[in-house]
């Protein structure tokens, strides 16, 4: 079994229902879903307006290898309403396939350890809440220290309406 941290994330519709929805796809396709932190409410990152988004970090534990993790987690997102039409554009769902394993993996449709998750507070504080000590295989440093240098400034807050 393969280990894998993804986060969910989405601004647009029932945004708690779509989260769901994408725990429960993951789980019964993509493997057991071994952890998952609070629902996060976190302003819209690159300065975009738009909605505010809901996250949420998972571990699950998978059969898959990581090509074939992604390409289910973007069906998974595509069963639930995902179109894609801009960059850093507003959503229905969101799947991003952060660790996998401790492996650095570069393929020209997958990086792994995520490029950017190290500037993300929205990724960090959740990331930081089911895996505090996960050690990211480049910066050798782990979510906690990431959590604790991150340059983002923009607000993060566990989501208080959450009834999950």
């Amino acid at each position: 079994m393969n280990t894998a941290i993804l986060l969910i994330g989405g601004n647009m519709g029932d945004r708690v229902r779509h989260l769901q929805e994408a725990v429960a796809l993951i789980g019964r396709k993509a493997g057991k879903v071994t952890m998952e932190s609070a629902l996060y409410e976190t302003a819209p990152w690159g300065g975009v307006d738009q909605p505010d988004y809901l996250n949420q970090a998972l571990k699950i534990e998978t059969p898959l290898q990581a090509p074939a993790l992604l390409e289910l987690l973007l069906s998974i997102e595509r069963e639930i309403g995902r179109i894609r039409r801009t960059k850093w554009g507003a959503r229905v769902i969101d799947i991003d396939l952060l660790f996998y394993n401790n492996e650095v993996i570069t393929l020209p449709q997958l990086k792994i350890p995520h490029p950017q998750l190290q500037n993300r507070r929205f990724v960090l504080e959740p990331l930081n809440e089911i895996v505090p000590g996960w050690m990211h295989p480049i910066l050798q440093l782990t979510v906690a220290q990431l959590l604790e240098a991150c340059p983002d400034p923009l607000p993060v807050h566990k989501f208080a309406d959450a009834a999950h």
